[in-house]
């Protein structure tokens, strides 16, 4: 029989054809007609990763059939996603090629490809990912941090108060629970007093005046533990130097407010003081460096020029005993600027960033600190959550603006001494103390997978706009607040910041890692920050933060594929992925996992989350 163009026996054209072709007959009376080809189609695979950056991506298209032109359609997809199939030479097969823009949004899609074949066709269906383009360049973004150096560290807190427990325990437990404060890798942890906490309980000048033993409860392991010195708040003063608002009685009482902050560095630092002929002096051999005067004056009753009258006679007589303590001023808590209200960064802290001669500060300063929670509502959304930290950039930013106005403080570094999801706490009849028509809920959004994406996006705004010191509030806590529970077992955000901590560590007299320029092609859902240490290692962080509804609260987010270009760079020798979601274990944290070097990697969260890739040159 004969093929078009070819020419083969009968015995020969059998034998192919029952290779080749569906069932062929074949016998005497001269031959028989080959029936039609079966047609057939499938994918080289069921998913297709297509960055933003244009970059062209294939897949294949394997087809069988008659002779004859292969055609394909796509569907499915969102417009601004290029398709383009090319037959392979000699065959119906081919490939399909994809490219896309910054303008098609990243998700994931239900693609499908119509292959049609001399009247025959088939549908193959896919799933077509749009991957944010991360771009890594190989040079340092003086821009950013401070002159391109990530300067931040990690740090959390602890609440000293009759409610606030015994967060690291008794001694059974005592040195598991300083071991496991240690590994978090948290600098100058800091200590807030309060209440019965408050170690002078009266002014009759009998020893019974005066007792540290629940605020030594917490003190003294902390300064057992991680970098040995903490940063001691005087948060608000003895009550009888307070009037009927629990307010410091700055007219009648600064000088014994003064003469009682001097007396807690003689504790802690000196020889102690006798009162009533007793000897108070702190049991611990590590004293205490850093203060903070007060805290948030803005929105516990003192006006701004009170607070400037109170730190400039409080400082002096503290640094009288020990002229080798640091501070670290205001303790702000305003987190948005233009509202106007007292506690407006705008209209509070002019006054105390004036000219010293004019009444501004004139007492030493060393750090000057702001607070910073993204709500005082569990109802408000994901969304409004992450949409507060350009907020507090932008109050970091006027900080600084703030203090080069004034030479002598020109250098002095911005650190955020509390940091957490939601501020809100209940009150006595268990309603929320910021909504009292609401009852109180937990907010758990502090320690979901939520906190993975929230957390290091504070990180990385805050770290590029210079901030020097991210501290959790608070080390023991509930769902909403802590690191670890009463019983020390650790929450996700426990090792969120951990990570934070071991991956861009900076300490005084060791900066941290060079932050690179970077550029990305979707910043309304990821947030991406590199950085290379003084060996050559890059970080890339990733941060999924995608919401997927308008109105998701603590809900999971949207998945995210980030195509990372490490092309400016030459290769390296190993890497590794270290990451942060929903299905990381609280108990035991995150695995890094190892990843083939190559000059484009592709990282994938499955929801809100953090990814850090590490490369090894």
């Amino acid at each position: 029989m004969t093929w078009p163009g070819r020419s083969f026996s009968s015995h020969v054209g059998c034998a192919l054809a029952g290779l080749a072709l569906a069932a062929v007959g074949c016998g005497g009376g001269g031959g028989a007609t080959p029936a039609p080809a079966t047609f057939s189609a499938s994918l080289g695979a069921s998913a297709v990763t297509v960055p933003q950056d244009g970059t062209p991506v294939t897949l294949p298209v394997l087809v069988t059939g008659p002779a004859g032109t292969t055609t394909v359609t796509v569907s499915g997809l969102p417009s601004g996603i290029a398709s383009q199939f090319t037959p392979v030479s000699g065959g119906p097969s081919g490939t399909l090629t994809f490219t896309a823009g910054s303008i098609v949004p990243a998700g994931n899609y239900a693609g499908a490809a119509t292959v049609s074949l001399a009247g025959q066709s088939a549908t193959l269906k896919f799933t077509m990912t749009s991957a944010v383009a991360i771009k890594v360049g190989n040079a340092t973004d003086t821009a950013l941090g401070v002159n391109g150096v990530l300067k931040q560290f990690m740090s959390t807190s602890f609440q000293i108060a009759e409610w606030s427990g015994d967060p690291l325990g008794p001694v059974a437990v005592s040195a598991a629970r300083e071991s496991q404060l240690t590994a978090l890798g948290a600098q100058h942890i800091r200590l807030q007093a309060l209440s019965q906490a408050i170690p002078m309980k009266a002014n009759t000048g009998a020893a019974s005046d005066w007792d540290f033993t629940l605020l030594d409860q917490t003190v003294q392991p902390v300064l057992a533990s991680a970098d040995h010195s903490p940063e001691f708040q005087i948060a608000a003063a003895p009550a009888w130097m307070c009037n009927s608002n629990g307010v410091l009685d700055v007219a009648n009482h600064l000088q014994d407010f003064a003469a009682y902050a001097s007396n807690l560095v003689r504790y802690y630092n000196q020889a102690g003081f006798v009162v009533g002929g007793q000897h108070f002096q702190s049991p611990g051999t590590n004293p205490i460096t850093w203060w903070s005067i007060l805290n948030e004056p803005d929105y516990n009753g003192l006006t701004a020029a009170q607070y400037v009258t109170v730190y400039n006679a409080v400082v002096p007589a503290m640094l009288a005993v020990d002229p080798t303590i640091k501070f670290s001023a205001l303790e702000f808590a305003g987190s948005s600027l233009g509202t106007g209200w007292p506690s407006d960064p705008e209209v509070y802290l002019p006054t105390f960033f004036a000219p010293a001669g004019a009444g501004g500060v004139k007492a030493q300063v060393d750090v000057v600190s702001n607070h910073f929670y993204s709500s005082c509502n569990q109802q408000d959304t994901d969304a409004e959550l992450f949409a507060t930290v350009p907020q507090f950039v932008a109050v970091e930013n006027f900080l600084y603006k703030e203090l080069k106005s004034r030479s002598d403080l020109a250098s002095v570094p911005v650190w955020t001494t509390e940091n957490n999801v939601n501020a809100d706490y209940a009150s006595a009849n268990g309603m929320s103390s910021c909504n009292p028509t609401q009852t109180f809920v937990t907010d758990r959004r502090g320690t979901s997978a939520f906190f993975a994406a929230w957390r290091p996006y504070v990180f990385s705004q805050l770290g590029k706009a210079g901030n020097q010191a991210l501290y959790h509030w608070s080390y023991a806590g509930d769902a909403q607040y802590g690191e670890t529970d009463g019983s020390g077992n650790t929450y996700l955000s426990y090792w969120v910041d951990k990570s934070l901590q071991n991956l861009y560590p900076s300490t005084a007299s060791s900066p941290g890692p060079e932050i690179l320029t970077l550029t990305s092609t979707d910043n309304s859902s990821i947030e991406a920050l590199a950085t290379r240490n003084a060996g050559g290692t890059l970080t890339v962080m990733v941060v999924d933060r995608a919401v997927h509804a308008a109105g998701d609260d603590n809900e999971s987010g949207d998945p995210r594929t980030v195509v990372v270009d490490l092309s400016d760079f030459s290769a390296f020798y190993a890497a590794s992925l270290l990451t942060i979601d929903a299905a990381t274990s609280p108990v035991t944290g995150p695995a890094g996992v190892g990843v083939a070097p190559s000059a484009r990697i592709n990282v994938t969260l499955p929801g809100y989350g953090v990814a850090f890739l590490t490369l090894t040159p």
